[in-house]
């Protein structure tokens, strides 16, 4: 699934195309992906101007000049790309918009888990898929401190309490793997004994291998493309994700007594962690 890095790197590859353009045609090439189109959508959108592209959580928003934002999620492989006039439509192409500058932006979503929303701008906030999520992980409301707080009394896996949105948005499974092994906890430490200097540590660690991620174009393991098409590059440059038996970056442990990196499941999903490094 997209996460944040991924996503991040779509809008920003969509931004400069979108920004200021009329939508001149909205194509729904299907009734439904998980849930159904909004009704009248397509008039919604014909006609409007596009003001900017960013990103909350995994959502992508584009806001418009009629007071509303359409919200896009890519579900579990979905894409959205850049292309040009007379674009011929592929298998799973499911949304099309048509663009003032002759630029074609084509949602993808071969399993159909994506979602495809329009929202009123001013009470984005208390929609229903907005309104519990916790804060974005590279603003200034995440801290250690609100992390302590938030943290307390949890006795789930600190690994788990990060990919709940409730408490960040956006630590997906392989970023929640990295930055752990970055800050040295352990993914089995319980949350709530996370405080002081470790939650600062934990903090700045997210915020790296966010920043870094993003500076790679995300993780392309199956399906993520950036905007352009192009590939991401942050897989080659996991420090413990998917690599079972390995020395980690650094290393000082004897892997023979070791057995370098671990993999546990915890919550359905694998985590890779040193059990030398980390505690």
């Amino acid at each position: 699934m997209p996460e944040l890095p991924e996503v991040e790197t779509v809008c920003r590859g969509l931004d400069p195309v979108m920004r200021g353009q009329k939508i001149l045609r909205a194509e729904i090439r299907r009734k439904d992906l998980r849930k159904p189109f909004p009704p009248r959508l397509k008039s919604a959108l014909e006609g409007a101007t596009i003001q900017h592209v960013s990103r909350r959580a995994k959502y992508i928003l584009i806001t418009l000049d009629t007071g509303k934002i359409l919200v896009m999620h890519l579900g579990m492989s979905g894409r959205v790309q850049i292309e040009g006039e007379g674009y011929t439509p592929k298998t799973h192409d499911h949304f099309m918009l048509h663009l003032k500058n002759k630029r074609v932006i084509v949602l993808n979503d071969a399993r159909r888990f994506g979602i495809v929303l329009l929202v009123d701008a001013a009470t984005m906030d208390d929609h229903p898929v907005f309104v519990a999520l916790g804060p974005e992980p590279l603003s200034n409301d995440f801290s250690g401190p609100y992390l302590v707080e938030r943290l307390r009394g949890k006795k789930v896996a600190i690994k788990t309490a990060l990919m709940d949105p409730r408490v960040v948005v956006g630590v997906g499974n392989i970023y929640a793997s990295e930055s752990l092994f970055l800050a040295g906890i352990s993914p089995e430490r319980e949350a709530g004994s996370i405080s002081g200097d470790r939650a600062e540590k934990l903090v700045q660690a997210i915020r790296k291998v966010l920043k870094k991620a993003i500076e790679k174009g995300g993780s392309t393991l199956k399906d993520h493309r950036q905007a352009s098409g192009e590939l991401g590059y942050f897989q080659h440059h996991f420090t413990v994700y998917d690599k079972v038996g390995e020395a980690c970056p650094g290393c000082s442990c004897d892997i023979v007594k070791t057995g370098g990196i671990r993999r546990i499941v915890q919550g359905g999903r694998s985590s890779f962690y040193c059990a030398e490094k980390q505690k």
